[in-house]
């Protein structure tokens, strides 16, 4: 199994019984290290004070590859700050309060346990795009590192990397109005990094809050991936508990999904949406969301009108965030749970996403079961084929070729539309796993489903030949 490059960073397996399969661990946290220093140092070859900042979840052996990676980074010359377990998110706060070169932070975010990774931060404090990441691979597959002493240790003011998130979080929302409401909620943090700016924040928010998972821990409580089949005791807990939701982030706290107040998990999906549908009410303007995303935020941004026009990009936050700066969107983010607010941070934010959902819930005083029943409806499936980087190319063929009478998009895989139908399809390779994503949007359960069944057997005959 090969090492996965691409614009979410890198990822791979530190634990297996088969130590073939093993292709993450110390000497490749080191290069990497290496790399993105040398990267670093020749864009700025007048400094020598050059700062990175590294961060990571509980995952197992993520400290060992924190400090093998800042380890590199000093051997080719750059000062380094460790910051331990924090979000993704926070990272990203952290490179912008302390001037830093750039970033890393230790995760796999919504991968199994036994996957670990690495994600890189440019000075502004996201990925870096997608032209800069092959150049920085290039350097890693090469060994073409800069050798330099370590730069001098430089004096950086003492910061609480999660109340310095925090508090950029809160002034994105009404605190006042939220507390008013004191909100039940119950949190599910995957004993990961998110646990305790979460806390942090709904208790801030007047949040009566009940928490589980809420240790940062080498293992998960369940499958990370926040989706519906491992959220099943969270949507217990909320019907048990009659909290008016129920949130629950990633290993690194960069997606959230939300269960309602009947316990009804209502898809990662809405979390988008929802966050859209305040954002819009009160500074209107342009979005960018991936090729993979619902067509909910689209009919949210024509309910309002110019300037709420949708622009899409290739999925990836480093594709979105570009995306968002092109055309100064006031928001952005990924149909996974993933909710880019850039008066925070260019990097998706469980915290954001809970604050401007709160927010929501609050101005109106209304539920989320509510404000799901009353948006479009689309029936969205979702699924995975396993396959080498090899058989990509022949399926994306395959799906061009059977589906040539809707309108193709090809810059991410294959997306075919049909607009007057109402429904859509996406299919392309995974950032961040071993698989080909098959992802179908329709306007009823029987027009998706049929999609995608049409989706997979081309798919499937394409790797038979």
């Amino acid at each position: 199994m090969a090492l996965i490059k691409s614009v979410s960073g890198v990822r791979g397996i530190v634990r297996s019984e088969s130590p073939d399969r093993i292709t993450m661990n110390e000497s490749v946290a080191r290069r990497l290290g290496r790399a993105y220093a040398s990267h670093l140092k020749g864009k700025a070859t007048q400094r020598d004070d050059l700062l990175l900042v590294g961060g990571r979840d509980g995952r197992m052996g993520g400290e060992i590859l924190l400090e093998a990676f800042l380890d590199g980074a000093r051997t080719s010359g750059l000062a380094t700050l460790d910051i331990g377990i924090v979000t993704t998110p926070g990272v990203a706060m952290m490179v912008k309060a302390t001037a830093a070169a750039g970033g890393a932070v230790i995760t796999a975010s919504h991968n199994p346990a036994e996957w670990n990774g690495v994600k890189l931060m440019t000075p502004e404090g996201c990925a870096p795009p997608p032209a800069d990441a092959n150049i920085i691979f290039a350097r890693f597959d090469n060994n073409d590192f800069i050798d330099a002493a370590a730069a001098a240790t430089r004096n950086v003011q003492q910061i609480d990397p999660h109340e310095h998130h925090l508090e950029s979080v809160l002034k994105t929302v009404c605190v006042d109005r939220i507390r008013e409401c004191a909100f039940s909620v119950v949190l599910d943090s995957i004993n990961g990094a998110g646990a305790k700016a979460g806390r942090m924040l709904l208790e801030r928010l007047g949040c009566r809050l009940t928490h589980v998972n809420d240790e940062p821990a080498p293992t998960f409580a369940h499958t990370p991936e926040p989706i519906a089949a491992n959220l099943t005791s969270l949507c217990d807990l909320v019907r048990s508990t009659g909290a008016d939701v129920g949130f629950a982030q990633d290993p690194d706290a960069d997606r959230l999904a939300i269960v309602d107040e009947n316990g009804r998990f209502i898809g990662e999906e809405y979390t988008l949406a929802l966050c859209a549908k305040h954002v819009f009410a009160s500074q209107a303007g342009a979005v960018a969301i991936n090729l993979s995303t619902s067509r909910l935020t689209d009919d949210l941004a024509a309910e309002v009108g110019e300037p709420c026009r949708v622009y899409r990009s290739a999925v990836g936050e480093a594709n979105v965030v570009a995306t968002m700066k092109k055309h100064d969107c006031v928001f952005g983010g990924e149909g996974n749970g993933g909710v880019i607010d850039p008066r925070v941070v260019y990097v998706r934010d469980s915290l954001v996403a809970m604050a401007l959902v709160l927010d929501l819930l609050a101005k109106d005083r209304r539920t989320v079961s509510h404000y799901v029943t009353t948006m479009p409806k689309y029936a969205m499936i979702k699924k995975k084929v396993t396959c080498d980087a090899a058989s990509i190319p022949q399926a994306l063929a395959a799906t061009r070729q059977a589906f040539a009478d809707g309108t193709i998009q090809d810059v991410d895989g294959i997306r075919v539309d049909w607009p007057a139908e109402r429904k859509w399809l996406h299919v392309r390779g995974s950032n961040t796993e071993p698989i080909m994503r098959i992802i179908v949007e329709a306007a009823n359960e029987s027009a998706a489903g049929e999609l995608m069944s049409r989706a997979q057997e081309v798919v499937a005959s394409s790797m038979e030949t």
